[in-house]
C-alpha cells in the first residue's frame, strides 16, 4: 500500500529537499505541494491525500495550527502530520489540539519522516517519547492565562527594556509596570525577570 502525501511548507527549497528524499521510496507518492495554509486545504479537498505533512510557520495568512483544523474539518480528512523546526509546548500542544496526528522536528532521520507519514496513514500517532511526555505533561498542567497588558509588558520585558522604558511605551506609570510583573511572576511560578521571559518563550505566550 502507497501513503499519497501533501507537503506543506512555504520555503521551496524544504519542498523540493522533502519531494527528493520522499520520492525514493516507493510506500510514499507525494501528490502535490502548497506554499500556504490556505492552499493546502484548497488541494487537500481536491486531491485526497491520505497525509498531509505541515509546518508550523506558513507566513502570512492561516498558521499551521488553523491548518490543521480545517484539513481536519474535510470530509474525508487527511492525517495531519507536523514538521517543523519549533518544539515550544504551546505549539506542540496547539497542534495536538487541533488535530494533528503527530509532530515531528526538521533534524530528524529522512527514514523517521518517512516511518511518520506511514504511521500516520495507518491512524497511529507519530510523537517522539520526550514529545508524548510533554503532551501529557500539558494537558495536566494548562497554560497560564495572562491578560493582553500582562503579555505586552512581557514582550517589551524580552527586549531588554527597564520598567521605565516599559512605562513610557504604554503609557502607564512604573509602579503599574511592576503590578503587572507581579501577577506575570505569580502566575507563571517565576522569581525573576530572566525566568519570566524564558518560560513565556518556551510555552509560546510570546
Amino acid at each position: 500500500m502507497t501513503a499519497t502525501v501533501l507537503l506543506v511548507d512555504d520555503h521551496p527549497v524544504v519542498r523540493s529537499g522533502l519531494r527528493a528524499v520522499l520520492s525514493a521510496d516507493p510506500s510514499v507518492h507525494v501528490v502535490g505541494e502548497a506554499g500556504t495554509g490556505e492552499e493546502a486545504v484548497a488541494l487537500a479537498r481536491e486531491l485526497e491525500p491520505a497525509v498531509v505533512l505541515c509546518d508550523l510557520r506558513l507566513g502570512a495568512g492561516m498558521s499551521g495550527i488553523d491548518t490543521t483544523r480545517a484539513l481536519r474539518d474535510l470530509d474525508p480528512a487527511p492525517a495531519v502530520l507536523i514538521l517543523t523546526t519549533f518544539d515550544r509546548d504551546a505549539e506542540l500542544l496547539g497542534a495536538i489540539s487541533a488535530g494533528a496526528t503527530g509532530y515531528l522536528l526538521k533534524d530528524v532521520p529522512p527514514e523517521d519522516i518517512v516511518a511518520g507519514i506511514l504511521d500516520a496513514a495507518a491512524g497511529r500517532t507519530v510523537l517522539a517519547p520526550e514529545l508524548a511526555a510533554r503532551v501529557l505533561q500539558g494537558m495536566r498542567t494548562p497554560l497560564p492565562r495572562l491578560t493582553e497588558r500582562e503579555v505586552e509588558v512581557l514582550r517589551l520585558l524580552a527586549t531588554g527594556a527597564t520598567n521605565r522604558e516599559i512605562a513610557r511605551e504604554l503609557f502607564v506609570t512604573e509602579a503599574t509596570v511592576k503590578s503587572h510583573l507581579v501577577h506575570v511572576f505569580t502566575k507563571l511560578g517565576v522569581d525573576s525577570r530572566s525566568r519570566a521571559v524564558h518560560l513565556a518563550q518556551r510555552q509560546g505566550l510570546i
